[in-house]
């Protein structure tokens, strides 16, 4: 996602106000080490928060966007139809961009430095502060896309057939589509003028509080969210319904917060649909996902017909594994009984990631690299800090970070696989730009789940016995599981909770069936819903940060699945097309990009060829019992 990306599944989302490079050593429950987890070095951005350079900038960049809309507010339509007018229009947009870059920067550090403890009051005035001179700053552009979007389009598109404006096609093309959607410009003023003070303070609400909950697992220990969550992977029974049950009694405790912040947002966002004309309340977000509403109805339909052959098989399964008819909730993510589970190092991960990276790409492994040796990546596990994992691009005169909470387990390695993958993708693309890097969440996730899909089948490669092995394809299939059939369930929570708001207020009691009944749909019955279960919808941070984000992940692992069944056929030149068609950015259509693959996801069809690679596993599995 812009900004950052993460994991719904594990139920997520630095350190360093001025420090940044520390590495500490962690240590694990068992006494043993990871190893040294590195702490980002955010210097690279801004010395610091107290610092004259981000002062600077700050000033800087209110002056700029002043300057900007003095110049230029009423007279695009006059500069493009005045000599030489595409190429003086193109200057524009470069200098815009410029603008977005240096804004962008300081919009970065902020949310770093804020994720890196999120209870640290500083912390959160900074980041507050640079909100509020970030929206009156950023007022003073508004105009510009909307002014664009009122030249004649016959006028624009003309002037397009310049060599100096043509740049700039792909991005003018974007803004073009939400046209329709545009208000006039002193409504825009007042929705973006709001924003902090509306969904983006219900926001900060919602990170505080998750970052500020505390987790009673015993009676003399209390942990935070992660290593609660953490503790649902455990090889102990007994540790995992505790767990269970502690996030159970802390999440119905807060409960009544949880659903006001959800009603609040749900109704913010159908105030704004009903002002820009959105008929579906996902249509905002395909819209953003440069993605048709056809496209992701037919993802949706063949996932749920899919739960039978998909997750409902595998848990029954599972089950027999644990001599059961039925698994408890708790239990979802189990390591597989009787099979030897020791911490994996820190070195060791960086290790396998690396190499897989470098067994289908050396540019690849390379750019990968620049995480480790130049304090790109925060790993340690901190009280406040961000729970999950993402890759934040920032910007592309910079570089990205990526943001972890390592504590060893096989999913770990995986999870910095794929924000590795991120992390790649967004320093490809970065040459196009400010305005054109961006890529839509359908793609976003292409590259880092092709990335954990590398380091899989590199490990899986090294597994030392039979039993390694299937715990391996389990734990892959499980992820795959979360990843497709669980995202699509979140997709339809959400589509249930937003569509019912219209309505009036939903009561906690009324979220929780809801939530049940999409739980218990996808799960199937090899799974035991026990009491508590109907909170857990209170920690998925994308329900409240990016409404309908989540059918993002399903739509990469299919992609991924259908891309790697091309790889394994002919690896002749698949790298090379790979990489371009992450260094296109946003400046492509999805159905350019995976053309040259030979791949069309508007094609019904295409979607059954990622599910059926997830029942092949599971297929496989059958045949280890």
């Amino acid at each position: 996602m812009a900004g950052q990306s993460f994991s719904a599944s594990s139920g997520s989302t630095s350190s360093g106000v001025a420090k940044a490079d520390s590495p500490q050593t962690k240590p694990d429950r068992k006494g043993g080490e990871l190893g040294r987890l590195p702490e980002w070095n955010l210097a690279d951005l801004y010395p610091g928060i107290d610092s004259p350079e981000i002062s600077a900038d700050l000033d800087r960049g209110q002056a700029d966007c002043l300057a900007f809309e003095e110049a230029h507010k009423g007279r695009l339509a006059e500069i493009l139809a005045g000599t030489d007018g595409a190429r003086r229009l193109a200057a524009i947009i470069k200098t815009y961009e410029g603008i977005e870059d240096r804004l962008g920067r300081i919009a970065s550090f902020a949310g770093l430095v804020y994720a890196g403890d999120t209870t640290d009051p500083a912390r959160a005035k900074f980041y507050g502060d640079v909100q509020d001179k970030l929206t009156t700053a950023s007022s003073h552009l508004l105009f510009f896309t909307l002014e664009l979007n009122r030249i004649d389009d016959a006028a624009l598109a003309e002037a397009v057939k310049d060599e100096a404006l043509a740049h700039w096609k792909p991005w003018l093309d974007d803004i073009r589509i939400e046209k329709p959607y545009q208000l006039e410009d002193r409504v825009e003023q007042l929705f973006h003028d709001k924003s902090v003070t509306g969904r983006g303070a219900w926001n900060r609400l919602f990170d505080e509080t998750i970052s500020g909950l505390r987790f009673r697992v015993e009676d003399s220990q209390e942990l935070t969210l992660e290593p609660t969550l953490n503790l649902l992977q455990d090889p102990s029974p007994a540790k995992r319904e505790k767990a269970a049950h502690a996030l159970a009694r802390t999440f119905k405790d807060n409960l009544r917060l949880f659903t006001l912040i959800t009603n609040t947002l749900a109704k913010d966002k159908e105030i704004s649909d009903r002002w820009r004309g959105f008929e579906d309340v996902a249509d905002f977000r395909h819209l953003s996902n440069r993605v048709e509403r056809e496209v992701v109805d037919a993802l949706v339909s063949a996932v749920q017909e899919a739960y039978p052959r998909l997750s409902h098989r595998y848990y029954r399964l599972k089950a027999r594994w644990f001599g059961l008819d039925q698994l408890n909730h708790w239990d979802r993510n189990a390591p597989l009984p009787k099979v030897e589970s020791t911490p994996i190092k820190w070195e060791d991960a960086r290790s396998t990631v690396l190499e897989a990276y470098a067994g289908f790409s050396p540019r690849m492994a390379g750019i990968a690299q620049r995480f480790f040796d130049e304090n790109w990546i925060d790993a340690p596990v901190r009280p406040g800090k961000a729970p999950g994992a993402f890759a934040h691009p920032t910007v592309p005169s910079a570089h990205p970070y990526v943001l972890l909470n390592y504590q060893g387990k096989t999913r770990d390695v995986m999870t910095l696989a794929h924000e590795l993958g991120h992390g790649v993708h967004q320093v490809l693309a970065g040459h196009n730009g400010a305005l054109m890097a961006p890529t839509p969440l359908t793609l976003a996730e292409t590259a880092s789940v092709f990335g954990e899909m590398l380091t899989f089948r590199a490990l899986l490669a090294q597994a030392a016995s039979p039993a390694q092995k299937k715990a391996m394809l389990a734990a892959k299939v499980e992820d795959m599981i979360n990843t497709v059939v669980r995202q699509i369930a979140f997709y339809s929570f959400e589509r249930k909770v937003h569509v019912e708001r219209r309505q009036g207020e939903l009561t906690a009691d009324r979220l929780g069936e809801i939530w049940l009944s999409v739980q218990t749909d996808s799960l199937g019955p090899a799974i035991k819903i026990g009491p508590g279960y109907e909170t857990f919808w209170t920690y998925i941070p994308h329900f409240i940060h990016s409404p309908f984000y989540v059918y993002a992940y399903a739509f990469g692992d299919c992609l991924v699945n259908s891309l790697y069944a091309v790889y394994e056929k002919a690896h002749e030149g698949f790298a090379e097309r790979y990489l371009a068609m992450l260094a296109a950015g946003g400046t492509k259509h999805h159905s350019e990009l995976l053309a040259p693959f030979g791949l069309d996801a508007r094609d019904p069809a295409f979607w059954q060829i990622g599910l059926n690679l997830i029942e092949s596993m599971i297929v496989e599995l059958e045949g280890m019992e």
